[in-house]
């Protein structure tokens, strides 16, 4: 059966938007489930910045999520899910608690405060005007929404770093479709697994790459720079799946973390990643979870490869 690449925000049932403030470095995305959708999750960092993950238990009561924020502002940024639940609220979408709806909102927030100003975070303003902008069609990669001030490969300081961005990445194959939108901001390198080279990452003074994950291990941890990190995102796929299988798809999906992002899940990551399904096409979970995996690599790939060189970090770009 072939498998083919597809926009992401082309799959039925979603919306994706973004809002950011360019001058201060910072901003978030959002997945608008409108119908719902059954999540499941899997936190892998050490440092994790998390909205409703308890929810997700197959054990706990709700069992369909209606937003899903990826945001910077580290904890600050949490802030815009109240801005996704407003927009929800308004429109009538949560869960029904017979005097209202109450929209369930998860989500998970990265480390962006060393670059632009440390004073604007992503807020309830922004949470809502990214679901305002979730109602366009168009939807870009790159230096936006969550990804507008990551960053990656820290392990020396922001000095030695470079551009990290938002990237997605959706296969299609006969009526199964698995996405993923990744904002990569990483400790570590991001390498390319067809020559495990890396191209994005720590930059020594010459300008050539450090290797991260030997500089740890020959060191011992040394003596770096906390910087700031975490590499959050969402899987987005039309398989029929319960919570306890989109966990065990979460869980496989890290293996996309695994085979671009060396070292990942550091104690100073937060690395999380959400899987949302929208119940319509029976599939295997085996096939589901690497489906997913493969989505996630291409799009940690994809959002260093798209994003621009900004705040002084070089992109890949600007070195290949």
């Amino acid at each position: 059966m072939h498998m083919e690449k597809v926009d992401i925000v082309s799959m039925p049932g979603i919306k994706i938007g973004n809002a950011e403030d360019i001058e201060s470095a910072t901003g978030c995305t959002v997945i608008i489930c409108k119908d719902g959708a059954v999540a499941g999750v899997d936190v892998r960092g050490g440092a994790p910045g998390t909205r409703e993950t308890d929810l997700l238990n197959p054990e706990n009561l709700v069992d369909k999520v209606h937003g899903v924020l990826l945001a910077g502002g580290s904890a600050f940024g949490l802030d815009a899910a109240s801005g996704i639940m407003e927009y929800l609220e308004g429109r009538g979408i949560g869960f029904d608690v017979g005097i209202t709806k109450v929209p369930i909102v998860i989500g998970a927030v990265l480390f962006d405060l060393e670059i632009g100003n440390y004073k604007i975070r992503p807020d309830k303003k922004m949470g809502y005007e990214a679901c305002i902008n979730s109602e366009r069609i168009q939807f870009n990669d790159g230096n936006v929404g969550a990804g507008t001030g990551a960053s990656v490969g820290k392990i020396l300081g922001i000095k030695g770093a470079m551009k990290g961005g938002l990237g997605s990445c959706c296969f299609k194959i006969g009526e199964l479709c698995v996405g993923a939108l990744v904002a990569v901001n990483c400790l570590g390198d991001v390498i390319d697994p067809t020559n495990n080279k890396i191209i994005a990452g720590a930059l020594k003074e010459d300008g050539s790459f450090l290797d991260s994950e030997d500089f740890i291990i020959k060191s011992q941890g040394g003596n770096h720079v906390f910087a700031g990190n975490t590499t959050i995102g969402a899987v987005i796929t039309n398989a029929i799946l319960n919570k306890a299988q989109a966990s065990k798809v979460a869980s496989m999906a890290h293996n996309g973390y695994a085979r671009t992002i060396k070292p990942s899940h550091t104690m100073y990551d937060g690395d999380t990643i959400f899987v949302l399904s929208q119940g319509k096409i029976n599939a295997d979970i085996s096939a589901v979870g690497t489906l997913a995996a493969l989505a996630v690599e291409q799009a940690v790939l994809n959002g260093v490869k798209k994003a621009k060189g900004a705040y002084g970090l070089k992109s890949v770009s600007d070195l290949f």
